[in-house]
C-alpha cells in the first residue's frame, strides 16, 4: 500500500526542488549548530570533571556531535540531488545512492531525537554523579600537598562561590569531614587533642565550613566556626542567620544549572531535528516524482511521488532483512567453526 501519495505537474515538482535546495542548506547549518551545541556542552562538562564521578553523561554531548558532523554531510548531498533534479538527464546517476542514502539519513535523524530524549532524562545520572564526585572533592579538599589533588581547594572554592553554594547536599556535610590539613594544626594545643581523641577515626572535625561557603550579601561579618552553637556567638541564632552562609547544596545548584542548559540544547535540537525530517521527507516526495520522468522525452509530464511504496513495516523490514541475514550467517559460520573437531592423534 502506497502511503502519502501526491501529484506532481513539472512547475510544482521545480519548486519543490527549489524549496528544498534552500532547505536543505539551513538544516546544513542546523547541522553546525548541533554539532557546537554538543562541543558546548561537552566543555561545560569537563570543566566539572573533577566532580562527577563517571562519564556517562558524556553520551550527550558526543551524540550530539557525531548527529551534527552527519547532518552537514546529509544536507550537502540532498543540496547537489536537488540541483540536479531540475536536469532529468543528470538526475538518474542517484538511483543507486539514494536508498542507502536514505538509510543512512533516517537512522542519524532518529539519533539525534534519541539525543533530545536523553537531555531530559540524563537527571538521575547526573544527580549520582555529583553526588559521589562532591563527596570525594569535600574528602579530599585538605589534600593540597597530595599528587593529583593540588588543585581540589581551590576547584572546591571556585565552585562554591560561582554557584553559591556550600557542601554537597548542604553546608552540614562539611561537619562530618577533615577539611583542614594537618600541617595547620597545633597538636601541642589541648583543643586540638581533645577533638582528635573524641573521633573515632581520630580526625579533628569541627562544626565550620570554609570561607568560600560564605555569603557576601549578610549584613554581618562571616561566622565560619561554631555555626550550630548560639552561645558562642553575640545576637545569633543559626537557625534564623540565613544570609551568614549559603544554604543550598552544590549538588542541587549544578544539577539545576546542567539540566537547565541541556533542556535548552534540547528544544534546540529539537527544532533541528523537525527541520531534518522535513527535509528528507521533500527529498523522498522529489525522488520518487523524479524517477518517473527518467528515460522519457518529455520530462514537463505530470507525475506521482510517494513516501513509502509499501507500508510502514514491509518498508522497515526491507531495509532490515539484509541486516539480518548477514548476522544469521555470521553467527552460522562461528558455530560451524567452532564444531568442526581437529585433527586426530594417535
Amino acid at each position: 500500500m502506497v502511503v502519502m501519495k501526491m501529484k506532481f505537474p513539472f512547475q510544482k515538482r521545480v519548486k519543490l526542488a527549489q524549496g528544498l535546495w534552500l532547505l536543505s542548506w539551513c538544516a546544513t547549518v542546523a547541522g553546525a549548530t548541533t554539532f557546537t551545541l554538543g562541543c558546548l556542552l561537552k566543555t561545560e562538562l569537563r570543566r566539572r570533571a573533577e566532580v562527577m564521578d563517571n562519564t556517562d553523561i558524556h553520551i550527550v554531548p558526543n551524540t550530539l556531535m557525531i548527529v551534527g558532523l552527519a547532518s552537514l554531510g546529509i544536507n550537502y548531498f540532498a543540496s547537489k540531488i536537488c540541483q540536479d533534479a531540475l536536469d532529468a538527464g543528470r538526475f538518474p546517476r542517484w538511483k543507486n545512492f539514494l536508498k542507502p542514502y536514505f538509510a543512512v539519513s533516517c537512522f542519524f535523524t532518529v539519533l539525534m531525537l534519541l539525543a533530545v530524549i536523553m537531555s531530559y532524562a540524563m537527571k538521575g545520572s547526573l544527580e549520582s554523579s555529583l553526588k559521589a564526585g562532591l563527596r570525594n572533592g569535600i574528602r579530599f579538599y585538605k589534600d593540597t600537598d597530595t599528587p593529583g589533588r593540588c588543585f581540589q581547594k581551590q576547584n572546591i572554592d571556585r565552585l562554591q562561590m560561582e554557584f553559591q553554594c556550600c557542601g554537597n547536599n548542604d553546608f552540614r556535610d562539611w561537619f562530618e569531614v577533615q577539611w583542614i590539613s594537618n600541617r595547620y594544626l597545633d597538636f601541642s594545643s589541648k583543643e586540638v587533642k581533645d577533638r582528635i581523641k573524641s573521633n573515632v577515626d581520630g580526625r579533628y572535625l569541627v562544626d565550620g565550613v570554609p570561607f568560600s561557603c560564605c555569603n557576601p550579601r549578610s549584613p554581618r561579618p562571616c561566622i565560619q566556626y561554631r555555626l550550630t552553637n548560639n552561645s558562642a556567638h553575640y545576637n545569633y541564632d543559626y537557625q534564623t542567620e540565613e544570609l551568614n552562609i549559603y544554604l543550598r547544596g552544590c549538588r542541587e545548584a549544578l544539577v539545576n544549572y546542567y539540566m537547565g542548559l541541556m533542556n535548552t540544547i534540547g528544544a534546540g535540537v529539537l527544532s533541528v531535528f523537525l527541520l531534518q525530517a522535513s527535509v528528507l521527507v521533500s527529498l523522498r516526495f522529489l525522488q520518487t516524482a523524479m524517477e518517473a520522468v527518467a528515460g522519457k522525452e518529455n520530462t514537463e509530464i505530470e507525475t506521482e511521488g510517494y513516501l513509502l511504496e509499501k507500508g510502514v513495516k514491509e518498508t522497515m523490514m526491507e531495509y532490515l532483512n539484509p541486516v539480518l541475514t548477514f548476522l544469521l550467517l555470521k553467527n552460522q559460520v562461528q558455530e560451524g567453526e567452532e564444531t568442526t573437531p581437529g585433527p586426530a592423534t594417535t
